[in-house]
Formats: C-alpha cells, structure tokens, sequence
C-alpha cells in the first residue's frame, strides 16, 4: 500500500516559514537593529579606516587646543612662572587668590575701554566688512568671460598672502604724514593728511585694511556656494520672465543665505577677536585710548607687566563671552530655518 504524501496547509506552511518567537523561533533578522539604525560596533569596523586616518588630527587638536585650557587655573592664582623651571611645578605651588584677579578686571577703566574699543571695532567691521565679499562675489558671477573672472578674482585675493606689516606699510606710504595723499594735498595748497595717526579715523583706518587684505578670501566662499547653484533654475526664472535683477533676488541670495548665516554666527562669535597683530602694529601711533582691545589688553599685562593671573582671567572672560556670543548667534540662525554652525 502506497503512502500519499498528505499536503500541508497553508497555515502550517505559515508557521515554518514564520515560526513563532519565543519558543526558539528568532532568526538572525529579527535580532538585527531596525534600517538606518547600527550598533556602535558595527559602526566602529564600518568607519574604522576613517577613523585612524583622523586621529592624528584629533591629537594635534587636544594637545595644542584643549589641553592648554587647563592653563587657565592660573587666573585664579597669583601666578609666578619663577617658582621653578618646569610651568606645571609653577601653578602646583603658586598661591591661590581666588576671584580677586576678576575683581580687579571689572573694577579696570582700561578693561571697559579695551571692550567698548573692541566693540565698536567689530560693528564697523560687521557692517562695513562683511558685506564686501558678498557683493564682490555677486559682481564677479556676473561677468561672462571665465578669463576676465579669474583675473578679476586673482587679483582681489592676492592681498590675503600679505603680512600685516606690509599691509600696515602700504597705508602708511598711501595715508601717512609724508604719504601719497599728503603730497598730492601739498601740491595743490592744502594741508597735508596723517590719517595713520588720527584717534579719530583709527578705527575706520583698521576697516578699511581689513576689506582690502581679506574680502578675497571671502570672494572664494561665496564664490563655491554660487557654484553649487543649478543652471536650470537660472533658466527656469528666465522664462518665467524674470529679468537679472530678479533671478539675484529670487535664486541667487537664497542660494547664499546658508553660508551667510553660517559665516555670521562664526564672525559673531569672533566679535572679540579683532586683529590682535595689525592693532599691535599700529597701537603706538594712536595710543592706548584709541587702539586697545581685548587682545592686546590681555598681551600687554601678560606678556609686558608679567601679571600672568590678571591677564589669564581678562582672556577667561573673554573666553566665556565669546562662547555665549556663539551659542546665542545659532540659535538665531535655527530661528530663521538655516542650519547655523550644528544642528538642533
């Protein structure tokens, strides 16, 4: 007698294909983590080579950027780099003031006039600086001829190469006493000019040397961020009947506005840094009064006075700002719907 092979129902050919869990049933897919969504070993031998090929760079970053934060310790000491050959020795047995070194600052008419200096510096520059590269850039995208382009950009990016002593010494031989305008002025019966010189002009005198030497740099940027812009919308506007100054409006400017946003919040949170070597540079011929800011406040009673706690705890302060200046510049740029330096 033949045995006939009793076909199986569907509902147990369900159950083998999908056993049930808990009884031994798993299988691997079941354990693995949900789509997009890896484990950190997995992700670890994913990246792995990646990951070696940028760690020397995370070492260079804590050696030279993060560790010398411990540093500021000394902004609670009276610190004496004396005490011994060895700098670490030096803060371990250096005597602890506490918050006196910030009570002094804020107690300093020369701190406030450093920071009202430092102040006016970055709005003259946020205003008048920062807008140069963007219409530079605008300009420079609007010219058809790729030559005329790349010599006009060469050009305007040249003076980044420049030291701030020989940007410093190209305005004297043009604006100084005995200058190019001063004589020119002569010449024709005037008197002469010594705008490098002039409390009164300084601070303009500092903006416009920054326009010259860095708006190139700010031309590439933008210039990158046009580039990524589809021909088509161009195109697409164009038909639509808009005429140059509308596809700037509409297409252009908003294909730049993740990168000013971006480049804002950094200058914002760099409103305290304002050119430490080309004021320097120029702070003998204005005075105190008119050229010091913060950096050079904090040079000048650390590294001349050799009052290291009280100049450590001037940079502290201006550390923590700075950082607050950042954080509140990003989440303005969260607010208008651009990205900023991180994420929500």
């Amino acid at each position: 007698m033949s045995h006939s092979t009793v076909p199986r129902t569907d509902t147990e050919a369900e159950v083998k294909k999908n056993p049930p869990r808990g009884h031994g049933g798993d299988t691997a897919a079941a354990r693995k983590p949900p789509a997009g969504k890896l484990s950190l070993r997995l992700r670890f031998r994913r990246d792995r080579v990646l990951l070696l090929m940028t760690l020397p760079a995370v070492l260079l970053l804590l050696v030279f950027n993060y560790v010398p934060i411990l540093g500021n310790v000394v902004a609670f000491q009276e610190y004496d780099p004396y005490l011994s050959d060895n700098g670490v020795v030096s803060i371990l047995h250096s005597p602890w003031v506490g918050l006196e070194n910030f009570q002094r600052i804020f107690a300093d008419s020369a701190f406030w006039n450093a920071v009202q200096n430092t102040l006016v510096l970055f709005v003259l520059q946020l205003l008048l600086y920062f807008p140069v590269p963007i219409l530079l850039a605008l300009l420079i995208n609007s010219v058809v001829r790729p030559r005329v382009r790349a010599v006009a950009q060469a050009v305007l990016y040249l003076p980044h190469f420049f030291s701030w002593v020989l940007v410093v010494a190209v305005f004297q031989q043009l604006l100084g006493g005995a200058g190019l305008l001063s004589q020119l002025l002569r010449q024709h019966g005037y008197d002469g000019l010594d705008i490098m010189t002039d409390p009164e002009t300084f601070k303009f005198l500092i903006t416009a040397q920054s326009v010259w030497k860095d708006a190139g740099w700010g031309i590439i940027v933008f210039l990158a961020a046009l580039a990524s812009v589809s021909p088509d919308l161009y195109e697409a506007a164009a038909m639509d009947g808009a005429n140059r100054w509308r596809r700037m409006w509409h297409v252009t400017l908003p294909a730049l506005r993740p990168v000013v946003a971006l480049l804002l919040v950094l200058r914002v949170g760099d409103a305290l840094t304002v050119g430490f070597e080309q004021i320097l540079l120029q702070r003998g011929a204005v005075g105190p009064g008119a050229a010091e800011v913060l950096d050079t406040f904090v040079w000048w009673n650390g590294v001349r006075n050799q009052d290291f706690g009280y100049a450590a705890a001037a940079g502290l302060v201006k550390g923590v700002i700075s950082l607050g200046l950042v954080l509140a510049a990003n989440k303005v740029a969260h607010l208008m719907g651009e990205q900023g330096v991180y994420k929500k």
